[in-house]
């Protein structure tokens, strides 16, 4: 007999289950009916994303102390960040397509595993090259644990709270990235710059180990294990097929948009209030904090409002309050102490979009080719998205760093508002081992 816990599966009483279900309207109402599989794997993909927030968050941090220090170009220290994305583009799809093959826990382990060991090669580079090859392999992994722990999420819980599930699963990003900044606040108040960023990266790594024992205990979805052994292994350019190429181009095109802006604005951002708003390392501290709690905010802000108004209109919205935000914080020459308090709206709405990602792509795409599409959709977003911060610095060199982040911001708000029209909503989708 099959084990109440082990499953997410819709009740056998579908009326019943509606009934009770459609006043659940809080954001964390949902906690209380999860099973204990659900909570599990919950929290194994949270402090997951939590851990790959901070990892990846730590070098944007130290870009300010690594530029001097190694006499290194604003072009080639963003071109560190797109390689990093590249890289995670390539590691999400081939982690998605490995997770429909050979399950979704699996593959999450391994990427895990795989980004926290090239977090800690950065904490021993001695070079910028070697701290750009090590960068560049953290990818692989940094997409991979995206790509598998949102099906793996998507896949327990059930549809009327998935989105916020996912979303507040998203909301892990800005506790990471909370992290990191606080990590960046101790360790240059402890050490002198030239080491404390290669503290910040070996203490990055340290949480996986508990991570990776926590996923362990996680059992695989039942959804992909009946469509594992009702269909054959999905061919990796199968997404491509006719019956899905156009979810999978405008899809891809939604998460270039998602991806770029998030990462114009969040990767050069520190390097923006150090030089032209002349703040120091420590006194920009509180300004990425109060940023951070927008964006957290944002994310569990998103997570609601996909299960309420739907996934596009979520997209739509933020989009566009997200545009004005970027103009009001480059733009406008406000006083710090304005500059201080906008920086919430700035990160409530510049990534609050980001929570209905996940649950969006997973309801787009059949059970059986979930990873792959998926992976693919956020991750090649993120490759083209990537190039935006490269363009951003080298572009930093004929205009100020406040419209290079503005240009390229708006231009990436604008393909995910293009995104969001030309997809259709799944807000409620039941899923099928198809």
């Amino acid at each position: 007999m099959k084990d109440a816990d082990q499953t997410a599966e819709p009740w056998d009483d579908q009326g019943q289950r509606q009934a009770s279900e459609a006043v659940d309207t809080g954001l964390f109402t949902f906690f209380g009916k999860m099973t204990r599989v659900e909570k599990l794997t919950f929290w194994a993909c949270f402090t997951g994303w939590t851990l790959d927030a901070t990892d990846f968050m730590i070098y944007p941090l130290v870009i300010g102390t690594i530029i001097p220090l190694w006499h290194v170009e604003r072009g080639p220290a963003g071109l560190a960040v797109t390689v990093t994305l590249l890289c995670s583009a390539v590691g999400g799809w081939l982690t998605g397509f490995l997770s429909d093959r050979i399950g979704r826990v699996r593959a999450l382990q391994a990427t895990v595993l795989w980004f926290a060991g090239c977090t800690l090669l950065c904490a021993f580079a001695q070079n910028f090259a070697q701290l750009f090859a090590a960068r560049a392999l953290l990818g692989f992994g940094f997409g991979g644990e995206w790509a598998a722990g949102a099906v793996l999420i998507g896949e327990t819980v059930r549809a009327s709270y998935r989105g916020r599930a996912v979303g507040v699963v998203q909301s892990g990003w800005g506790i990471g990235w909370g992290i990191a900044v606080l990590l960046q606040l101790v360790c240059y108040s402890l050490v002198p710059a030239a080491d404390a960023w290669r503290l910040m990266f070996a203490l990055g790594a340290l949480p996986a180990v508990f991570i990776f024992l926590l996923q362990r205990r996680i059992p695989e979805p039942e959804l992909h294990a009946r469509a594992a052994a009702t269909h054959k292994p999905p061919a990796i350019w199968e997404i491509f097929s006719p019956g899905i190429l156009r979810t999978t181009i405008f899809a891809g095109i939604l998460g270039t948009g998602a991806q770029g802006g998030y990462y114009a604005v969040t990767t050069w951002l520190p390097t923006f209030l150090r030089t032209d708003r002349g703040l120091s390392v420590i006194g920009s501290t509180g300004y990425l904090f109060i940023l951070i709690a927008g964006a957290t905010c944002g994310y569990l802000a998103g997570a609601w409002l996909s299960d309420r108004i739907g996934r596009r209109r979520l997209f739509i919205l933020f989009a566009i309050c997200a545009s004005l935000l970027v103009i009001l914080y480059t733009q406008v020459q406000f006083s710090n102490d304005v500059m201080l308090v906008l920086g919430f709206p700035l990160g409530f709405f510049a990534s609050g979009y980001l929570s209905g990602l996940g649950p969006f792509l997973t309801e787009l795409y059949p059970t059986r080719l979930r990873g792959s599409g998926q992976g693919f959709a956020y991750n090649v977003g993120r490759g083209f998205g990537a190039v935006f911060p490269t363009l951003v610095g080298y572009l930093s060199t004929t205009m100020s760093l406040a419209n290079a982040i503005a240009l390229f911001a708006l231009c990436a708000y604008g393909l995910l508002f293009l995104g969001a029209i030309l997809l259709p909503e799944t807000k409620g989708k039941e899923l099928t081992a198809s």
